[in-house]
């Protein structure tokens, strides 16, 4: 890659009958300096810039490097629709369009096509609806690449990393065993060093009951699972506080003392992090061996084709994609 010129960056539109396509255009009138390549329909972007009022060049990408973008143009790695969209009404049908659209970003990643894929959200029921059995962005890349992965949510100010992820929380207990604990840790610890540069990151370990089990009288999982592997991954060095109370682990005293948290289930900590930092947070995949960020809200069926969907959420993960990609490759890129 010639060292001025602009990181790929690929783009998928996630749902078509979304607000993701009107994003992607909101995303390419910014004068950010990057390569964005919209991997999906040329013409149901087409139709998101005039549902958006807004003046768009689409260019077919030919894998060339540029050095300058000029805000307003977009190249286009076309992926066809099966079916034209119905803003707000997801097509079953365009399962197979999205899945494609997946499969050329992680793919073309892998190869070394793109520094990096920025993903707008999709509609997984559409696609389940279409027989195509589909848990997520998160799951599929993993099943990609091939690896082990942990979803992280974060803001400016805060860093939400998942033991689990999207399960019934009479689930959430027997999903938390040594192994799978001790592996999130250490996917968290080694990308808080490779992606984020911090030599020695402190994590928050939550734990899983109230007050963190209250020395077993509230639930033992803190005992018999989580502190042992705490313990285990500091005897190597890890710097591991807790298990805290999930109550009090944000609040303004304890947050300087970690640079991540790692919460047991899902909504234990997000909504602290959406509550101060919604259009702010970006959903980020630890584990990959490419970088993946994503908005951290869903398809917004009901703002669909108004044009008024706010696309402060996909820029911000635009730019912290951009900003890994030059943390971790600053000789290939221009400041």
């Amino acid at each position: 890659m010639n060292r001025h010129a602009l990181p790929r960056l690929a783009l998928t539109a996630g749902e078509p009958a979304g607000v993701g396509p009107e994003l992607l255009v909101r995303l390419a009138a910014t004068s950010m300096a990057a390569n964005f390549v919209a991997i999906t329909d040329r013409a149901l972007l087409e139709r998101a810039a005039a549902r958006c009022g807004a003046a768009i060049q689409l260019i077919d990408d030919d894998g060339a490097d540029v050095e300058h973008r000029t805000p307003g143009t977009l190249r286009v790695r076309h992926i066809p629709l099966i079916c034209d969209e119905v803003p707000g009404s997801p097509d079953p049908r365009n399962a197979q369009h999205v899945l494609a659209t997946l499969t050329e970003a992680a793919d073309g990643c892998l190869a070394g096509l793109y520094a990096a894929v920025v993903t707008a959200p999709l509609q997984k029921s559409s696609i389940n609806d279409a027989g195509i059995p589909f848990r997520g962005h998160t799951e599929f890349f993993a099943e990609r690449s091939r690896t082990d992965v942990v979803m992280m949510l974060a803001s400016p100010e805060l860093r939400v990393a998942l033991a689990t992820t999207h399960l019934p929380l009479r689930a959430v207990s027997s999903a938390i065993d040594a192994n799978s604990l001790e592996r999130t840790l250490r996917i968290v610890h080694n990308e808080l060093r490779a992606k984020f540069g911090f030599a020695q990151p402190r994590i928050a370990v939550l734990g899983l009951n109230p007050h963190a089990g209250e020395s077993g009288h509230i639930g033992r999982e803190e005992i018999e699972t989580i502190i042992p592997t705490m313990h285990k991954l500091r005897k190597e060095g890890m710097s591991l506080i807790g298990p805290l109370p999930a109550d009090t682990a944000f609040v303004p005293a304890q947050r300087q003392h970690y640079d991540a948290v790692l919460a047991m289930y899902h909504d234990q900590a997000l909504p602290v992090l959406k509550s101060e930092a919604f259009d702010r947070t970006v959903n980020i995949t630890l584990g990959l061996p490419f970088i993946r960020t994503s908005v951290d809200h869903g398809t917004a069926l009901d703002l669909a084709g108004s044009g008024k969907a706010d696309p402060s959420s996909l820029i911000a993960a635009a730019h912290m994609a951009l900003n890994l990609v030059v943390r971790q490759r600053p000789e290939e890129v221009i400041a």
